[in-house]
């Protein structure tokens, strides 16, 4: 059993209905996640973020957790009667299993648990992976692009242990992040434009807050493009062939450090309040998902002010006159006033990568890649 996971885990090919393993691979998620909520609840105080913990609604999380436990036990048990995959459904039934044993749903919390431990943010990582699948993945559906491309699609796998790394480390890496901002600019004095842009209204500061954070992401980024040693890095997020909801998440975890310090910098140095700074990492989350899609939107008129799935499918086609273009990743008016919005009669771009297809296969080889790359 061990052997076929780590294989399936390793592979690189699509996933097609019929022999078990989608509906397999959608039971082991939904099992590990469940295993990892019951944990949640039986250590809270280490395994769950407290900003978000003092927002649940409990009862809700345990209907959650419940309607999921049955979900992956359903799932898991028909593919074992009908012998579909069973070494896949075996492994999804036995978390089930386990995780009931260890309380399920029903776990009790005991209310006075200390709320100032060190913590990994598990509940984040459960929330922000069910979420973006169930949300993504259906916009997908209404609005498909490429409409042979399946939902384990080549090298989801590799795009799925992007997606486990990074957004489990998240936490660690805003702590680190704000840390060093906090180091760089915390001797700045609140006043003069700080205080001014700390006072402005909601609707006024969140706009401009955007604009503050996509001039540093666009020239950030095009750095990236343009300076040999930091395309090492960015290559890996380009390796992508093909664009849904989880190709966004191929990004190696040293680009990712480095362009939140850049972006989050000048947002805690020009004052910008608590609200405003947690509206934006609303916003950044959903386009930063939304806009790597496989999804047929371009929003008319609106694409040359804000960017769009079809604005950044752009940036990562391989098609010639597409090459280190639209690197904007919120409003698309900053690429055509510095002259590197791309300029083509086609409406899509044809194909998706890095131009050589020199970036390896699989996590490890791309976590690595930067450092052995001789080219």
């Amino acid at each position: 059993m061990l052997d076929k996971l780590n294989h399936l885990a390793e592979s690189h090919g699509a996933l097609r209905p019929g022999r078990g393993l989608v509906t397999g691979v959608i039971a082991l998620v939904l099992a590990v996640l469940c295993f990892l909520g019951v944990l949640a609840f039986h250590f809270p105080e280490y395994l769950t973020t407290p900003e978000l913990r003092r927002q649940y609604d409990v009862a809700l999380m345990r209907q959650i957790l419940f309607w999921s436990l049955v979900l992956a036990g359903a799932l898991s048990l028909a593919n074992l009667v009908f012998r579909r995959a069973p070494w896949l459904a075996g492994a999804a039934f036995a978390l089930v299993r386990l995780s009931a044993l260890l309380g399920g749903h029903a776990v009790e919390v005991d209310p006075n648990f200390p709320d100032d431990t060190p913590y990994i943010g598990l509940d984040w990582f459960i929330l922000d992976l069910l979420g973006s699948a169930l949300i993504f993945i259906f916009i997908e559906k209404l609005f498909k692009l490429r409409k042979d491309q399946p939902v384990f699609r080549p090298e989801w796998q590799t795009d799925f242990h992007h997606f486990i790394v990074n957004h489990m480390l998240v936490g660690f890496m805003l702590l680190a992040t704000n840390l060093l901002v906090h180091r760089l600019f915390g001797w700045v004095p609140v006043d003069g434009v700080r205080g001014w842009i700390a006072g402005l209204p909601f609707w006024a500061g969140l706009p401009l807050c955007i604009l503050v954070a996509d001039l540093a992401q666009y020239w950030t980024h095009r750095a990236y493009h343009e300076v040999p040693l930091l395309w090492r890095l960015h290559a890996v997020h380009h390796s992508t062939k093909h664009m849904d909801w989880m190709a966004g998440s191929r990004q190696h975890i040293l680009e990712t450090l480095i362009t939140r310090t850049l972006v989050l910098g000048p947002m805690f140095l020009l004052g910008f309040s608590k609200e405003v700074i947690d509206a934006y990492i609303i916003v950044v989350g959903f386009q930063a998902v939304f806009n790597h899609a496989n999804v047929s939107v371009r929003l008319g008129p609106l694409r040359y002010l804000i960017v769009t799935p079809n604005f950044h499918h752009w940036h990562h086609s391989q098609d010639q006159e597409a090459l280190d273009r639209n690197y904007a990743a919120h409003y698309a008016f900053l690429d055509h006033l510095f002259g590197t919005a791309v300029n083509s009669p086609k409406l899509w771009p044809e194909r998706y990568g890095v131009l050589g297809d020199y970036v390896p296969k699989g996590f490890l080889r791309q976590l690595a890649f930067p450092f052995t790359w001789k080219g």
